[in-house]
């Protein structure tokens, strides 16, 4: 397991993630529930079409021999959405998700573009998605499942088959983003033309569009969140 920093955030390469799904006793809804509600219905006023669905949220979480232990639990995207906007009140609980990183036969690291119906709207990030009960399996949570999962919804992408298993974990901003970089056997011309294909066949494609990453260069500090300048800048040095 090898571990070092980039943009703030602590990068360590993992060999398997394992979570588990808990009861938790949140204070914090009952304590901001009219504040939540007012949050949510502000929300939803610039971006009607947003769910307020289940998401799971991390209250516990260990490395050990490369291994990462989490345990998540259930509570409201309208909760999550007011507890980022207030900057993570509780730093206890955190938000821990999963992303497949795509990369490209020729180099080349691809993001998606946030559609203008959705939360994050113009960001640039790895197609991804905070877990939710359809990740649940029984007593625990299908991190990898997720990943894939999300990335299939997105772009309409199939991890290759006998792609690569290892985890890159990056911790910063009351987040635990875990990345699973999969190299694809196609261009990124290739990739992005699949892509949108797919997306002209959804009738709201939750994607705008792709964004090639071929060097540090490429690296918007602007719309990418911090996890994903982290990572980019850590694969891609200054002068690349």
């Amino acid at each position: 397991m090898s571990e070092r920093r980039s943009e703030g955030f602590r990068i360590t390469r993992l060999a398997d993630v394992a979570a588990r799904f808990v009861d938790h006793d949140w204070a914090f809804p009952r304590e901001n529930a009219a504040a939540i509600a007012a949050h949510w219905q502000a929300r939803i006023a610039r971006s009607p079409g947003m769910f307020d669905g289940t998401v799971l949220l991390c209250c516990a979480q260990t490395v050990v021999g490369g291994v990462a232990r989490l345990d998540l639990f259930a509570t409201r995207y309208a909760t999550f959405t007011y507890y980022r906007h207030i900057r993570h009140a509780d730093p206890a609980i955190i938000n821990a998700f999963a992303a497949v990183v795509p990369w490209t036969v020729d180099g080349a690291v691809l993001l998606g573009e946030m559609g203008a119906h959705t939360a994050n709207a113009g960001q640039l990030y790895f197609p991804c998605g905070t877990p939710d009960p359809d990740d649940v399996r029984g007593a625990g949570v299908d991190l990898t499942g997720s990943a894939a999962r999300e990335l299939t919804e997105e772009t309409g992408l199939v991890l290759p088959e006998g792609a690569e298993t290892a985890w890159v974990l990056l911790e910063g901003e009351n987040q635990f983003a875990f990345l699973r970089p999969v190299r694809f056997p196609e261009t990124a011309a290739a990739l992005v033309a699949r892509i949108a294909a797919h997306l002209d066949g959804e009738a709201e494609p939750e994607l705008a569009g792709m964004h090639v990453v071929r060097g540090a260069g490429d690296i918007d500090a602007v719309r990418m969140p911090g996890f994903v300048r982290a990572y980019l800048a850590d694969a891609f040095p200054a002068g690349s």
